[in-house]
């Protein structure tokens, strides 16, 4: 880690994940227990159509590793990578994209429990691919996969044994083939769709149930609130959707959620590895998740736009994804014991009302600045054509 200089602190801010991130661990843990439902020859189709045979991850463990390991008996981490380049996005192929959302995800094979560390896509840090530092969501886009696992390496120094890619696609597949889920529409809201196409989706406030785009579009709106209360709003459709997906009546569905997933995902993973994982979602009380996030403050050296990542808090979060991780803690000389304990917002498939930030206001419209590659992008860090 690094220290820059700061510009004046504001507000801390916790930056929530897309609602999307999550659906890589419940894919993969639907095509590794499709076995169990008589459909392990779609699943392994699906399975070997989404794996990435790169030769570069082929067989090949992280630098940080002594030994690759195997996720039936030990912990492993999965680097989850969300990109905006669903049907109809005509700005970037796959592998040209920006990752819309990072999160690394620790799994401890002991009490089958998940760690997710959201990652901003505005962060500040060095990027080897280039060799130069600039936002983390732009390491994709100079290498693929290959060059982001490397550049979350560089900044956290924990092992990244998996990378697990989706797209908008696959969030909405999944809800359409649950038949859609029941969520409470906090207000009326008018949004683009997943095609970018502006006012294609209205929806009235009150409880209904929802299609694939229209979750996604309750999930991504922040027009009449704050990322807080979009944080809340995302959680709240994800239990929906992960309450719906591990009910006995959406076992039968879950061929056409196969079927969708090796367009959609793609994963250094093998059939054989994503069944070591489907332990986590027959635990009995859902999948038992601990979200995590770097605090930071607002960075803007020039023309350009950053998250500067604070340095006790990115310390705070390696050491507690270390020790889930079981391996050596690094001592970065910060005292933590006298941390007051915090609400992470655990995400279960039922019970939790989800996080309980404090109410933040809204960010400021930041002007259209140049993300050091040319191109425009807005203060949501989207692409201006």
């Amino acid at each position: 880690m690094k220290n820059h200089t700061r510009t004046k602190r504001r507000k801390k801010r916790v930056l929530k994940k897309r609602i999307f991130i999550i659906i890589p661990l419940l894919l993969i843990a639907i095509l590794g227990g499709s076995y169990l439902f008589h459909l392990n020859s779609t699943a392994k189709s699906a399975a070997n159509e989404a794996h990435d045979d790169n030769t570069v991850y082929k067989n090949k463990k992280s630098d940080l590793r002594d030994k690759m390991p195997d996720p039936k008996f030990d912990n492993v981490s999965i680097l989850m990578m969300g990109i905006d380049s669903g049907e109809g996005d005509k700005r970037d192929k796959d592998d040209e994209a920006r990752t819309d959302a990072l999160m690394l995800a620790t799994l401890n094979k002991d009490d089958k429990s998940v760690k997710l560390l959201s990652i901003p896509r505005d962060s500040y840090v060095y990027v080897p691919e280039v060799g130069y530092e600039t936002k983390i969501n732009h390491a994709h886009s100079f290498g693929g996969p290959k060059a982001t696992i490397d550049t979350v390496e560089n900044l956290l120094g924990i092992p990244v044994d998996y990378y697990a890619r989706i797209n908008f696609s696959a969030f909405m597949d999944v809800v359409d083939a649950v038949d859609g889920i029941t969520v409470d529409v906090p207000y009326e809201i008018t949004e683009q769709d997943s095609s970018d196409k502006p006012d294609k989706v209205h929806l009235y406030e009150g409880e209904q149930e929802l299609d694939g785009e229209e979750a996604l579009a309750l999930a991504r709106t922040r027009k009449m609130d704050s990322d807080v209360e979009r944080g809340k709003r995302q959680q709240e459709i994800l239990q929906a959707l992960l309450k719906k997906a591990l009910s006995v009546k959406s076992v039968l569905k879950y061929d056409d959620v196969i079927d969708s997933i090796g367009q959609n995902m793609k994963t250094n993973m093998t059939y054989k590895e994503m069944k070591s994982f489907f332990g986590y979602l027959t635990k009995g009380t859902g999948i038992d998740i601990d979200t995590l996030s770097i605090e930071g403050v607002d960075y803007q050296p020039g023309n350009v736009y950053y998250w500067q990542l604070d340095d006790r808090s990115l310390a705070k979060n390696i050491n507690i994804m270390e020790e889930h991780l079981e391996i050596p803690v690094t001592d970065f000389g910060y005292d933590f014991s006298e941390d007051e304990e915090e609400d992470s917002g655990d995400v279960e498939s039922e019970g939790e009302d989800g996080v309980t930030d404090e109410q933040e206001a809204p960010q400021e419209e930041q002007p259209p600045v140049d993300g050091n590659d040319g191109q425009l992008e807005d203060s949501d860090g989207q692409l201006i054509e």
